[in-house]
């Protein structure tokens, strides 16, 4: 068996394989990702310039987000390079819905702090069908793994994902349960 570190290098090294439109596809993907990291981080550090105080939980959210950012990198280059063809199938169609459901999650998220119920009830609705469809794309990973389809860089960046997506998820909605504090006064400092 070859080292982990070996296999790290081998597939991440599969980017020299891109043609302009996997570089289009994973820029977009990667960069959405780590634009909400940046986005919510510095959210958070004009907030606490100005004076907010942000409970623990707030701190948690770019956190996560940057390690889905980074492990969802790392996957992709597998998805664009020797997975391309399996992940065409239903697998594509499961990324699309999983997308579209954590993007709408994230944006009903930040509504929620004006709309209240009227955005975070469907917010909730939409990252529970996150998480879901995330187990069901996992089951089409650990079938290519047990059939030797798949190697030990794609399990464990999924398990990187999981870690940065529900990380980010939990901490955002314990940020919303506690009042978004800081959030007024940080929206506050704004407007003036």
């Amino acid at each position: 068996m070859t080292s982990f570190l070996s296999e790290l290098c081998i597939y991440t090294g599969r980017i020299r394989l891109f043609d302009r439109r996997d570089w289009v596809v994973w820029l977009a993907w990667v960069g959405l990702l780590a634009a909400l990291c940046a986005a919510t981080l510095s959210f958070l550090l004009v907030g606490a310039a100005r004076g907010a105080s942000f409970p623990a939980e707030a701190w948690l959210v770019p956190v996560g987000a940057a390690i889905f950012a980074l492990a969802a990198g790392v996957d992709a280059i597998g998805h664009r390079t020797i997975y391309k063809e399996e992940i065409r199938r239903a697998e594509s169609l499961v990324h699309a819905v999983t997308i579209f459901c954590g993007i709408a999650s994230c944006v009903l998220l930040c509504a929620a702090f004006h709309a209240g119920r009227a955005a975070s009830i469907p917010a909730a609705v939409l990252t529970v069908l996150s998480v879901l469809y995330s187990l069901l794309d996992e089951a089409f990973h650990w079938r290519r793994y047990v059939s030797s389809r798949s190697d030990r860089v794609e399990t464990w960046s999924h398990v990187f994902i999981f870690v940065g997506h529900l990380t980010m998820m939990a901490a955002w909605w314990a940020w919303l349960l506690g009042g978004y504090g800081g959030v007024a006064e940080t929206l506050r400092s704004l407007a003036s």
